[in-house]
Order: structure tokens, then sequence, then C-alpha cells
């Protein structure tokens, strides 16, 4: 199955997530990655949805979405039209004989390390899905403690914004 990014402008209040997150399970769906935020104006809230499917599965997802009152716009991301990104904070062992091996690796990803204590260092990467999945699978060996992973980030390249296809509130 495809990974399909969709763009959602939502009211900004409490319950909408709920009813969002409602919507995909009660049809069977799972959401591999969900990140909500505020957008320039405090009304509305972006939704990145990360699902797996097929282009009819997603079709449906958008319409189904569409009909939420609270869901003004809902838009799918193609991968060349469109900038992704994810944001993983890793906290890997570091003893002293291979602290300079970790902190090169993350170098190469151009990860930052953020947080130094004397058995471990935590790292800040950023970048699209292979990417981090990529830093953190030559990181394992080192060994992992915790990792914390955003979902995705994406905005539409070039002009075109989902906040042109809804007349403000």
């Amino acid at each position: 199955m495809e990974r399909y990014v969709l763009s959602a402008l939502v009211q900004n209040h409490a319950g909408v997530l709920s009813r969002v997150a409602g919507l995909f399970s009660r049809r069977g769906y799972n959401i591999e990655s969900l990140t909500v935020g505020e957008t320039a104006d405090p009304r509305l809230s972006r939704m990145t949805i990360v699902v797996a499917g097929d282009d009819a599965i997603i079709e449906q997802i958008q319409k189904q979405l569409e009909k939420l009152v609270e869901v003004h716009a809902v838009k799918r991301l193609d991968f060349e039209s469109s900038v992704r990104r994810e944001l993983a904070l890793i906290k890997v062992d570091t003893p002293e004989q291979t602290r300079a091996e970790v902190i090169q690796t993350a170098s190469i990803f151009r990860a930052r390390v953020i947080d130094v204590c004397a058995e471990c260092l935590t790292i800040e990467a950023t970048g699209d899905h292979q990417k981090i999945d990529s830093l953190i699978d030559l990181l394992k060996p080192y060994g992992i403690r915790e990792l914390a992973r955003t979902g995705v980030a994406a905005l539409e390249r070039g002009p075109l914004s989902i906040s042109l296809l809804v007349q403000l509130i």
C-alpha cells in the first residue's frame, strides 16, 4: 500500500481532533502519522495526516473528511509538489570510545547534538521520513535509549495554498 499525505484546514477548537480520529477508527483506517498545529489565523488549525491505502481508499477518506462541519478544506499533497519534514529526538548511548563516531554519524545527516551527559547524547534531526529512518538505523548499533518523532509536517510547493480553497471565516 502506498503512503499518502492529506492536509486539512480545520476549525481550531476542542473536539475537532477527536471527530477526525473517530472517522478513521469507525472505518477501520490506520493513521500512520498525525500532526496538528495552529495556522497564521488562530481560528484555524492545519492537520497533516499520513495514511496508507490505494487511490480509492484515499479518495473515500478525503470525501468523508470534507463532510465534517469543522473541516474547511482537504487536499492530497503529491510527493513532487509538496515539501515534507519530520523531526526526531534520539537519545543514544555514547561511552567515551564511541562518542566521536555517533557525532560524526549525526553530522552526516545534518543532525545536531542538543544535549550531552556522561553516558549519552541527544540528537535532533529533521528531514523526510526516509532520512530519519536511515539515521535511526545507523544509530541502533550504538544503543538508542529513547526516541521521539513528530508526525509529518507538509506544505504544497509554490504559491498554491490550501487557505486559498477556503473563504476565510
